[in-house]
């Protein structure tokens, strides 16, 4: 099957796309949901829920609370907005939250950088070998620990 092809979007139209898929879901699109989606947007790694409740609360003026941070997280990830890199308890906005699909990450150890890739092959082979193994898989996490390509030539 090999690598997933879908439409990435960026921007306005990545909020956009959020706003629609969220409301799908049977969920409303607040303002804070959408301070939050924003914000973790912002970020050029994987943050954590007090690395974004940090910022809105800069943002606005007032403090937010981490706790208030996660349970917005928790229905993103739940509408297929934004994927949690297990390893680092940290989220990444979804660029494609039309498409549900097994993510694979790989993890940067030395600055941190988390690259998302889709290939439809190594997920189905994970789910076919937990199958195998009497097991039902439901959100496989596939994170792959190394060194970008920057780091590696540094």
């Amino acid at each position: 099957m090999g690598a997933h092809h879908h439409a990435h979007h960026a921007g306005d139209d990545l909020v956009s796309a959020a706003r629609h898929a969220l409301e799908r879901a049977g969920e409303q699109w607040t303002a804070m949901r959408q301070s939050v989606f924003e914000t973790l947007n912002g970020f050029d790694r994987p943050a954590s829920a007090y690395d974004i409740a940090e910022e809105v609360s800069k943002r606005q003026g007032r403090r937010v609370a981490a706790n208030s941070v996660y349970r917005i997280l928790d229905v993103f990830v739940g509408a297929n907005l934004v994927r949690r890199v297990e390893s680092a308890n940290a989220y990444v906005t979804n660029e494609h939250p039309d498409c549900l699909h097994d993510c694979i990450f790989l993890v940067c150890d030395s600055c941190g950088q988390t690259t998302h890739i889709d290939d439809d092959s190594i997920s189905s082979n994970v789910r076919g070998a937990a199958a195998k193994a009497g097991f039902a898989p439901e959100r496989p996490v596939i994170e792959v620990h190394g060194r970008c390509s920057d780091c590696a030539e540094s």
